[in-house]
């Protein structure tokens, strides 16, 4: 009962919460119900962890419209097409894909709610916390200083994804005050989170197997080098040398590692399968226990067909919906590790019995399931190709992050580690790639010998030693970068960032998508919000 009582006093604060006003003046949760809570360890402990599992909707493909389908839908690598009956969805994903959105979209409602209902989750505690006397709580107050510490970057963390989608946005640092805040410029929201991290970076723990999950000092310089690598977009001045100096740090081990010194892991895998908490480069994860606590990762219904289980010998299928769009996959060498790794495509066969075809359930129904490069309507005979002519088979999937089996195939026990898959955040190869750019960025975008070093040091996990071609100074490019970081971190929520930052995201052109206005650059306030409180201030539409 307490636990209940607690989520409900952090949702007063939340700005989107449906009739918020009313329910505040009829009952104040906040007052009446968080003085029975905070009494002990283990209940402050359940308050300092609830935002984390929240992230699982917002942060993550899970199933929700949170930050990560704003953040890769509307790019040049990832849609949601219509495939025969399933996918129209009112048309929200062909607005995302061809930037036709409009001030109504339940999408960016939806982003808006999860991130600051997740805001709530961290000011109650940061609040309750801090009035309390520890020996009331049963902790230290050093605990106590490092919990508040952490809670404040998790907090700045929500509030840089928000600083990423809509811009100029209301901060709120406690529950319910004000009821009606307004909105905060773009680079004031910019210089919040940049102040949050720096003065509590040093009073949270360093990163280990007993942060897994957590913020932690490590986490905060990788937040550090993502605020200022899209400061320029972000507040129209530049910030490259402060972002090669966190990255820097972050390599040179300063804020710990989870598995002794951070590294890069020597394959393409080790960051994506069952066991990627023991990799040596996760930063940041959503962290996932299904074998003991029964907490699963959510993105399989984003990706997997409705038979997917057949594929991977699970038990979890899909809703058949995100594919790469037509084209990303060629953008991979024949030779590349992660096209043959990371992306699914062509005749799909039984994990128990690799001799039997997986078999479609829609438009082919009963026939062999092949996935293919192209969103038209083959069985028909179809020639065009855009994001209502899907069929079931239309595009090529994603395969990156592994369940793992649950059923035991050819030589193959079951996987003990089945469905634990943690989803990464940060990860050192994306500091690589971040201070690379930094550097080329300060050297008029050319690379140094040292930019090279850095995608090198990346880009040869995906090739065998005689398949790998080097970058050099004149062929690390900055368009040449922007292909590679869309290579690297396909499906990891940082695609519509790098398309902004290099000028991309409204000037370019891609499959069944043509360029648009600037303004797109920035998601509009949603309308519903601006009904609640009318001082929000509309962006630029």
């Amino acid at each position: 009962m307490k636990n209940k009582y607690i989520i409900l006093a952090a949702l007063t604060g939340v700005l989107s919460t449906t009739a918020c006003k009313k329910q505040l003046e009829e009952k104040a949760y906040s007052v009446l119900l968080t003085d029975n809570f905070y009494n002990s360890k283990t209940e402050v402990i359940s308050a300092l962890l609830r935002p984390y599992t929240h992230a699982n909707a917002w942060a993550t493909p899970s199933g929700q419209d949170g930050w990560w389908r704003q953040a890769e839908l509307s790019g040049d690598q990832l849609a949601w097409p219509t495939k025969g009956r399933h996918g129209e969805d009112g048309g929200k994903w062909k607005r995302l894909h061809y930037h036709t959105w409009t001030v109504d979209e339940p999408g960016f409602n939806q982003a808006w709610k999860l991130i600051y209902t997740g805001i709530g989750y961290c000011n109650d505690p940061i609040e309750n916390i801090g009035k309390r006397d520890i020996a009331q709580m049963g902790i230290t107050q050093a605990e106590k200083d490092a919990y508040i510490a952490e809670l404040k970057i998790l907090r700045a963390f929500h509030y840089l994804k928000l600083l990423d989608l809509f811009g100029n946005v209301p901060v709120v640092t406690q529950v319910g005050v004000p009821l009606q805040p307004e909105t905060v410029p773009r680079a004031e929201v910019f210089a919040f989170v940049e102040k949050e991290i720096k003065e509590n970076i040093d009073l949270v723990p360093k990163l280990s197997m007993d942060q897994l999950g957590r913020m932690s000092q490590a986490s905060a310089y990788a937040m550090l080098v993502e605020l200022y690598l899209n400061a320029e977009v972000w507040t129209g001045t530049a910030k490259w040398a402060e972002c090669e100096k966190a990255a820097t740090d972050l390599i040179n081990n300063i804020g710990g590692g989870q598995n002794g010194a951070m590294s890069l892991d020597p394959n393409i895998t080790d960051q994506f399968k069952p066991t990627n908490q023991l990799s040596k480069e996760v930063i940041f994860s959503i962290a996932y226990d299904f074998s003991t606590a029964g907490f699963e990762p959510s993105w399989t219904g984003e990706f997997y067909h409705f038979n997917q289980r057949e594929i991977y010998g699970g038990g979890r299928n899909g809703n058949d919906g995100i594919v790469v769009i037509p084209g990303v996959y060629d953008t991979y060498d024949s030779n590349d590790l992660r096209r043959s790794t990371w992306l699914l495509i062509g005749p799909q066969f039984r994990f128990v019995d690799p001799t039997q075809p997986v078999l479609a359930t829609e438009e082919y129904r009963d026939k062999p399931l092949v996935f293919v490069d192209n969103i038209r309507r083959n069985s028909t005979g179809g020639t065009t190709s855009n994001m209502s002519e899907g069929e079931e088979n239309s595009g090529v999937r994603f395969n990156k992050y592994k369940l793992g089996n649950q059923l035991a195939g050819p030589g193959i026990p079951a996987d003990p580690n089945y469905n634990n898959t943690d989803w990464n955040i940060y990860r050192l190869t994306w500091i690589y790639f971040a201070k690379a750019e930094a550097i080329m960025r300060q050297n008029g975008g050319n690379a140094n010998a040292e930019a090279v070093q850095l995608i090198n040091d990346c880009k040869r996990r995906a090739f065998t030693a005689a398949n790998f071609v080097p970058y050099t100074t004149a062929t690390l490019t900055l368009t040449e970068l922007l292909a590679e970081r869309g290579r690297e971190f396909i499906f990891e929520g940082f695609r519509r960032d790098d398309l902004i930052r290099f000028g991309r995201f409204t000037t370019g052109s891609w499959w069944d998508h043509n360029p648009t206005s600037a303004n797109k650059a920035l998601y509009p306030i949603p309308q519903v919000q601006r009904d609640l409180n009318p001082k929000l201030r509309q962006n630029p539409l």
